[in-house]
């Protein structure tokens, strides 16, 4: 009887050696289909599926393994949707615009490659391509790694943010675009990646703050410019600001004020349809307001990009930054 292929995991062998147990941070081991903690006091088990570790620790995660496999979790994008939803949701014009993404990325690799010719970077919520991300890709020296707590095109690991499942000081960069607001524990999210970054790792996070509920039951949290920054305590700022205007935060108010008067999947869909149709050249506005004081305050989302440091940001120092519009 010849014996079942075992997968090769989707990472490269330096990445397989920073893998860590993700309830107790000891080193794992390989055997056939699962890595396996080295710690008797812990002997964690995490399969590998389709070539990607499924680094979940179930006691203290909201996500099972077994729904990552069976793609039981329709918020992540894994249920299948009919046909002419997807035609429908194709054809509407977006009301959403990402203003300064593409250029922070930019940024952010400029400064990661004149520290490291060969840079390590972690991508968390990388299932699918975020918005700007371009610029990371150009270069084959970046090696990155895509997490998720799904499955998707781009996932090499699924793993909870809570619980990175990684060596302290594994990469040179983390990127968290649009998760943090997703997670249960933002502060503990941003703690561990705190951890896994090098000496004077570089972070840069996007999140929103006048933006509707988007994930369903798994959405949780909104974030002011300052409060996003205080998240980000323990990095030294190098950038910050609105990357998504209140041109979008309109278009998206606008949106969901409609579909609060439907209930059906077929009448949100042509409402939300119209909605587009009617308010999607909003969010043009925001190339004319993204730098604009007001708009700090009304953005539809914020960015931090930050060094790694030793110092933390006490609160007395942090309503000294405040930017905005309103002067007390």
């Amino acid at each position: 009887m010849v014996g079942r292929k075992i997968d090769e995991i989707k990472l490269s062998s330096v990445i397989q050696g920073l893998l860590r147990c993700p309830a107790c941070l000891s080193a794992l081991q390989r055997k056939k289909e699962y890595l396996e903690c080295n710690k008797n006091s812990c002997l964690g088990r995490y399969p590998i599926f389709r070539g990607v570790p499924l680094l979940i620790d179930e006691e203290k995660s909201l996500f099972k393994v077994d729904d990552v496999q069976q793609g039981r979790n329709s918020f992540l994008g894994l249920a299948r949707e009919k046909k002419y939803m997807r035609f429908l949701k194709a054809v509407a014009p977006t009301i959403s615009k990402n203003i300064k993404g593409k250029k922070n990325f930019r940024k952010l690799v400029d400064i990661l490659l004149k520290k490291n010719k060969n840079p390590r970077v972690l991508i968390i919520g990388g299932r699918v391509l975020g918005q700007g991300m371009g610029p990371l890709f150009r270069y084959s020296c970046i090696e990155i790694v895509e997490s998720d707590v799904s499955l998707g095109p781009r996932t090499k690991i699924v793993c909870d943010s809570h619980s990175l499942p990684f060596q302290a000081g594994s990469f040179d960069a983390v990127i968290v675009q649009a998760v943090l607001e997703h997670v249960v524990d933002p502060s503990q999210c941003v703690e561990e990646i705190h951890r896994v970054l090098g000496k004077e790792g570089l972070v840069y996070g996007e999140s929103p703050f006048m933006a509707q509920v988007h994930g369903g039951s798994l959405d949780f949290t909104r974030f002011t410019h300052l409060g996003h920054r205080r998240l980000f305590r323990k990095f030294e700022e190098i950038d910050s600001g609105a990357v998504c205007g209140p041109g979008m935060a309109l278009a998206w108010s606008y949106e969901y004020f409609l579909l609060s008067f439907v209930r059906s999947r077929m009448a949100r869909l042509f409402v939300q349809g119209f909605a587009r149709c009617t308010s999607f050249f909003l969010k043009y506005f925001d190339y004319l307001l993204i730098d604009m004081p007001g708009s700090l305050d009304a953005a539809s989302g914020y960015y931090f990009l930050g060094r790694k440091s030793e110092k933390v940001l006490s609160d007395r120092e942090l309503v000294k930054l405040y930017r905005g519009g309103r002067r007390s």
